[in-house]
């Protein structure tokens, strides 16, 4: 249950806190939770919307701002160090700066890698890109794959970015807006696409060999995935999904498949009690493996791996905007889903990120502009 703070206590402490000195003593919110008392200790705070954070070392997160910025923060001091040279995306509705990700391995002087919206005569399209980071600088900034999903919309861009440890790095794309798009192997919108670290195409796609599809498509059919993470251990693909009007999904990922959208949906229409499509099921699109209705909003997932936590091992966590909460949802070993707990419901904060840090913790950012993490209470 909920322990709230004493008000005037919990206020003071917000605005002794700075970018500069971080004290983690003092959690700002504590629950009990199936894994035991949990509590949540800020790291930063006073940015914009924090789209994406991927770790540089033990002690330092990279971050993205959505209006186009980007910084580090250390996580010891919470001082942060912003990043100069970052070419200029189309901040307008849910576009902008979006993930970043650091490849298995990572260390300092690799490629980091970002999806942004990029303007290309008035449209949007999501863009893939890496570069490296040097003195609180970009340098040799790359654009590996200027996909083919522009849109005069400002809707739906995806995107989250994904490594299978291989060479090669998946990243969702959103359907723009334009519905049927997602069903058009011509395009990009809607899909989940995979390629190899320098932005060429693998040899494996699914759709290498076929001329009516862009060979990058690796699934397709979704709607706006704005989750993905790996399950190196079984093998396994997910990606999570806002549907419309309740129908938000999770779905288990495999090559060539189609997932169904706008054809196949649990939602509704937003003007109306009408279903979207055909129906629920339809023969030669995939099932989710959890719906979410009403809506939660669902913005990132990961897959927890640490030992801070060991009851929560191998279980999937998402991001929750609309209904305010991290979602943990348990899969068993055939990849089924056999349940699900929310989290933080009463912090009440839009969650846009999360990762598992190097210690173990769960860090997450949200729409206020804080950076915080999940840590069991003292």
């Amino acid at each position: 249950m909920f322990k709230p703070f004493n008000k005037l206590h919990l206020s003071v402490s917000v605005l002794l806190l700075s970018l500069s000195s971080v004290s983690h003593a003092d959690a700002l919110y504590q629950e009990t939770s199936e894994q035991g008392e949990v509590a949540v200790e800020l790291v930063a705070e006073g940015f914009g919307v924090v789209w994406g954070m991927a770790f540089l070392s033990d002690d330092e997160i990279v971050f993205t701002e959505r209006d186009g910025k980007m910084g580090v923060v250390s996580i010891s001091s919470g001082k942060v160090q912003r990043i100069e040279g970052v070419p200029q995306v189309k901040a307008e509705g849910q576009g902008g700066l979006l993930d970043v990700a650091t490849a298995p391995g990572f260390k300092a002087g690799d490629w980091i890698y970002l999806t942004y919206s990029k303007d290309i005569d008035g449209e949007g399209v999501t863009v893939l890109a890496r570069a490296k980071l040097a003195k609180g600088k970009v340098e040799s900034w790359e654009e590996l794959v200027v996909t083919q999903s522009r849109s005069d919309t400002g809707r739906h861009y995806g995107s989250r970015i994904e490594f299978d440890g291989q060479g090669h790095v998946f990243f969702t794309i959103g359907d723009r807006g334009v519905r049927p798009s997602s069903q058009d192997l011509q395009q990009h919108n809607g899909s989940v696409l995979r390629v190899k670290l320098d932005g060429s195409v693998p040899s494996d796609n699914p759709f290498v060999d076929n001329k009516d599809v862009l060979p990058e498509i690796w699934s397709y059919g979704h709607r706006n995935p704005q989750g993905i993470a790996r399950d190196a251990t079984n093998d396994r693909l997910w990606v999570n999904e806002h549907g419309p009007r309740g129908g938000d999904e999770i779905n288990l990922v495999e090559p060539k498949r189609n997932y169904g959208w706008p054809v196949i949906s649990y939602g509704k229409e937003y003007w109306g009690p009408k279903s979207v499509g055909e129906g629920t099921h339809k023969e030669g699109m995939e099932q989710p493996k959890k719906v979410y209705t009403p809506s939660i909003a669902p913005s990132s997932l990961m897959l927890y791996t640490g030992e801070v936590f060991p009851a929560w091992s191998g279980n999937l966590f998402s991001g929750a905007l609309k209904l305010t909460h991290i979602n943990r949802v348990a899969v068993d070993d055939k990849g089924e889903i056999q349940g699900e707990e929310r989290l933080l419901e009463d912090f009440e904060e839009r969650i846009r990120s999360l990762r598992q840090g190097p210690d173990g913790f769960i860090y997450f950012s949200t729409d206020s502009g804080k950076i915080l993490r999940l840590v069991p209470a003292k």
